[in-house]
């Protein structure tokens, strides 16, 4: 038998706790029920594992079109699927989730086959597009989308105001810090998206992965700055290892993302994908300059 953390029920809102604290690959899905209707949020590998949620959702929604939160689509085939509509191609098809993390040929086979055996990924075409602002009516229980941009396109987070909980998806106050590592990611939008949740008024704070749920704004802050300071942690140390001319090789190779141990079809991609964006910003504000076509140094 597999062993899970209890949900936390918060009113009509139940945090269905994903294994080993939502720790990837599973998560920590989120379900809603109003007098009209139910809602499942980031249908996890969780939610395959041990049989679903309390009772069959009559609607689900994407926070975003990554893996492992859209790893249940296929179970709940009668649901309709609302996702941010810039996102809304990656649920479409195996594609179209593949066109989002701009993997080469090698690491897309990899990833497209770990998608599928893993992950049971199922297309959605059917699945519509909703914006920022958008009510999700559940009768007595209205659930507000937040379009909370940066580690994708689309990515999106909730606010149930009968719970007083906001649904952070994968901003999710880690060590690791934010990621923005995809072909669809944007570190200036994701700093962005952390001042908007700097303002956000709740009392529950809920992310996919790890701190599963974070009770006030008294300790959700903290937890907030530090999962922010990361993002300067890179660029000072990318900025002090630039002390002497690099290339793009260099830089991916020297690890600012993940631990210098770490490899993988996909790890190389990611750490391209992040660390160019805090290049082209360096050299965008002259803090550092190509000494020649390709080699870059701070100063």
């Amino acid at each position: 038998m597999i062993d899970t953390p209890q949900p936390l029920v918060v009113g009509p809102v139940t945090v269905l706790t994903g294994i080993d604290n939502g720790r990837y690959p599973h998560g920590n899905s989120i379900f809603v029920e109003g007098s009209e209707g139910t809602l499942l949020v980031d249908p996890s590998l969780t939610t395959i594992t041990t049989g679903g949620p309390p009772a069959p959702p009559d609607q689900v929604f994407c926070s975003h079109a990554h893996e492992d939160h859209v790893a249940g689509l296929g179970r709940w085939a009668d649901a309709p699927v609302l996702i941010h509509e810039d996102d809304l191609h990656g649920v479409t098809s195996l594609d179209g989730l593949l066109d989002i993390y701009g993997f080469d040929e090698a690491a897309g086979r990899a990833f497209r086959q770990m998608v599928e055996e893993e992950f049971e990924f199922t297309g959605r075409p059917d699945a519509t597009g909703i914006a920022d602002g958008h009510v999700i009516d559940l009768g007595d229980v209205k659930v507000d989308v937040l379009h909370l941009p940066g580690h994708t396109r689309g990515h999106a987070g909730i606010h149930v105001e009968a719970s007083r909980l906001v649904y952070l998806a994968d901003i999710d106050l880690t060590g690791f810090g934010p990621y923005y590592g995809d072909a669809w990611s944007d570190l200036e939008d994701f700093e962005r998206t952390l001042e908007r949740c700097r303002d956000l008024d709740a009392e529950w704070f809920s992310t996919f992965h790890h701190k599963g749920v974070v009770q006030g704004r008294g300790q959700f802050l903290p937890l907030l700055e530090a999962f922010i300071a990361v993002i300067e942690r890179r660029e000072i140390e990318l900025l002090a290892y630039l002390g002497e001319p690099r290339t793009v090789d260099d830089i991916v190779s020297h690890r600012f993302v993940y631990r210098p141990q770490i490899e993988g079809d996909h790890i190389d991609s990611v750490e391209h994908r992040s660390m160019t964006q805090h290049l082209v910003r360096l050299e965008r504000d002259g803090q550092v300059h190509q000494v020649e076509p390709g080699h870059y140094r701070a100063g």
